[in-house]
């Protein structure tokens, strides 16, 4: 397939989620006050026609247009997922690819292996899944790169020779601290003194298989030992397995088992909205009990407004899950890539290729098609900005 130029998209200086280059960890989390102004709903993004100058277009490789990605979620119908879907649907059209979003209402491994093996029959070119455990989908991810198909992962990784690239929200270091830095910020915003008072905690999310949702708890139990030794974990990590209604009941029993614990930490988009229910069901609010974690703005507005908690976090899933697509369909359409490398992503930005043991330490990378690209930017939202989006 013959090379082509693409021109690369005019980017609105104040699209901060919506629209910002993929190169680098070094990215600092934006505090709320910092993105008020700075991150518009995503309607506001640059019309297409508003085209950098022919002298300035990037080569992008062989032509992504006319290849067949299937998208897949760790579950359907959670906001976070569907949202990711909406903005890799926004960015396909332009890109000339065809976004196919299967997944399951359950978050079940065996749900996940059946997508992956229907990709494959139906002769799709590309898969960009999410998974819900790396070792239980690696044997089907492996038989679909046997197929000839191109397979990328986006939010949670496969184990890294089950895939090419990995799109991730960051290093486990990373969110690891912002879900510590959060925690301390709501707690000393209720009158606690996180580096001084007792602190009892406890963990709620997905599920003990999900790879990113543990690694960031893991490495968020590093910062603590080391910065607050005075906190208490007070149980093991609580799962409700992306399950709305388990999400909730798990939360009320947390509360009804530690009546006095003072912070819970949600790294899961469908246990942070069900924890905060939990908690509100019982009348309690954000000057009670500290709640935080990872989920869409839109999903945690209820709880922010009712003053159920002080502030959460996440990044810009629909770039996250565009991001993905994009990437599967250059390499199924037979571009190669290395670390180091940057490719040039029509309207999303620059990606540099990173090796595999960013994510997970002493993890090897391929010589070719096998490494981690990263989003630079996260998001604080609280009541001062959480009206400025619109996912």
């Amino acid at each position: 397939m013959k090379m082509k130029k693409v021109m690369s998209l005019v980017l609105a200086l104040s699209m901060v989620l919506s629209l910002t280059a993929c190169g680098g960890s070094s990215a600092e989390t934006a505090a709320p006050a910092e993105t008020k102004e700075e991150a518009p709903a995503a309607e506001e993004a640059a019309p297409a026609e508003e085209a950098a100058p022919a002298e300035e277009a990037a080569a992008t490789g062989a032509d992504v247009a006319g290849k067949t990605v299937v998208f897949i979620p760790k579950v359907t119908g959670n906001a976070f997922f569907e949202a990711a879907n909406d903005g890799a649907q926004k960015y396909a059209a332009d890109w000339g690819i065809t976004v196919d979003y299967q997944g399951s209402a359950t978050a079940g491994v065996a749900d996940q292996v059946q997508v992956i093996n229907n990709a494959v029959a139906s002769g799709a070119d590309a898969i960009c899944i999410s998974t819900v455990d790396a070792a239980g989908v690696r044997d089907a991810l492996l038989e679909a790169k046997e197929a000839g198909l191109a397979v990328c992962t986006w939010d949670s990784d496969a184990q890294s020779d089950a895939r090419a690239l990995m799109v991730s929200q960051g290093t486990p270091e990373i969110l690891g601290q912002m879900l510590v830095d959060m925690s301390v910020d709501a707690l000393t915003k209720r009158g606690v003194d996180p580096a001084k008072d007792e602190v009892k905690y406890v963990w709620h999310y997905s599920q003990a298989t999900v790879t990113d949702q543990n690694s960031w708890q893991v490495a968020g139990e590093k910062i603590i030992a080391e910065k607050y030794p005075n906190w208490t974990k007070v149980a093991d990590n609580y799962y409700s397995n992306q399950d709305a209604e388990q999400a909730v009941s798990t939360g009320a029993a947390i509360l009804d088992a530690y009546s006095d614990i003072d912070l819970i930490i949600c790294n899961d988009s469908t246990a942070l909205p069900g924890q905060l229910k939990a908690a509100q069901n019982k009348g309690l609010t954000k000057d009670d009990i500290t709640i935080t974690g990872f989920a869409t703005p839109m999903a945690i507005k209820e709880y922010c407004d009712a003053g159920v908690l002080y502030e959460w976090g996440l990044w810009d899933c629909g770039i996250q899950g565009a991001l993905g697509c994009y990437l599967a369909a250059y390499l199924a359409a037979g571009n190669e890539v290395k670390v180091g490398d940057v490719i040039s992503v029509p309207g999303i930005g620059d990606c540099e290729v990173m090796a595999n043991d960013c994510l997970t330490e002493g993890d090897t990378t391929g010589d070719t098609n096998n490494g981690v690209v990263l989003l630079p930017e996260r998001v604080v939202f609280d009541e001062t900005n959480v009206n400025n989006y619109n996912f």
